[in-house]
């Protein structure tokens, strides 16, 4: 007798990627979509609903802060394999959701052997295997961060910090970026917890007497008024 179809629903906000990886996973005899998403509101509801045995979930949509999403969504389904898909893996994020119980976090780079691969080792032997999928970036990143690092800041909250210290707003920074503004968000929530700020000024001011930043001195009106 045949094995019923792994059932998977897939969260993206961006509709051209989402059905091109729809149709990918479609080719595959022993997938089956039962349901799209593009924000974090609709995803909770959506498994809610179709119960699926897989969500790829990407972690840049509206109404979505990925922490308190995994973990809403776990509550509501502890049998969920979540499997994370990304442009970004820095470590913090990705110890986090591990953490939290994810089953797998790819890089947005890895091919579709690994993703299916994935999705088949999530459901297979009932055991709780992790696939970890990163850029070469973050593994290197890895490898030259300190043994002590619990103060220091990742190269991307440095950069977030960078264009805070410019009086850049939290949309103008997501937009240098090419990032949402809840990215953006819990870059700084990170960056105050670490730091131990109570304040965008208090963090870059916290940064640069460390040496983890440097301050653009830009004189203009904007940037006087920011720091007032």
């Amino acid at each position: 007798m045949s094995q019923s179809p792994i059932r998977i629903l897939v969260a993206d906000d961006h509709t051209l990627l989402r059905e091109a990886l729809c149709d990918l996973l479609r080719a595959e005899p022993d997938f089956d979509i039962v349901a799209q998403s593009s924000t974090g509101t609709s995803t909770i509801q959506l498994a809610g609903e179709h119960e699926p045995d897989v969500l790829l979930l990407d972690l840049e949509m509206p109404e979505s802060d990925p922490p308190e999403t995994v973990r809403r969504l776990l509550a509501q389904d502890p049998a969920l394999r979540i499997i994370v898909l990304s442009m970004h893996d820095e470590q913090q994020l990705v110890q986090q959701l591990l953490s939290l119980g994810v089953r797998g976090y790819l890089h947005k780079g890895a091919g579709r052997h690994t993703l299916t691969s994935a999705i088949r080792q999530s459901v297979g032997d009932g055991q709780q295997t992790v696939t970890l999928s990163v850029s070469t970036q973050s593994l290197r990143a890895r490898a030259e961060e300190p043994e002590d690092a619990a103060g220091t800041l990742s190269a991307r909250e440095r950069e977030v910090l960078m264009l805070v210290a410019e009086a850049l707003s939290n949309r103008q920074i997501a937009t240098r970026l090419g990032v949402t503004e809840a990215t953006v968000k819990r870059h700084l929530r990170n960056i105050f917890t670490k730091l131990e700020a109570v304040s965008r000024i208090d963090a870059v001011n916290r940064a640069v007497e460390r040496a983890l930043i440097t301050r653009k001195k830009t004189g203009s009106p904007e940037s006087a008024r920011a720091w007032r």
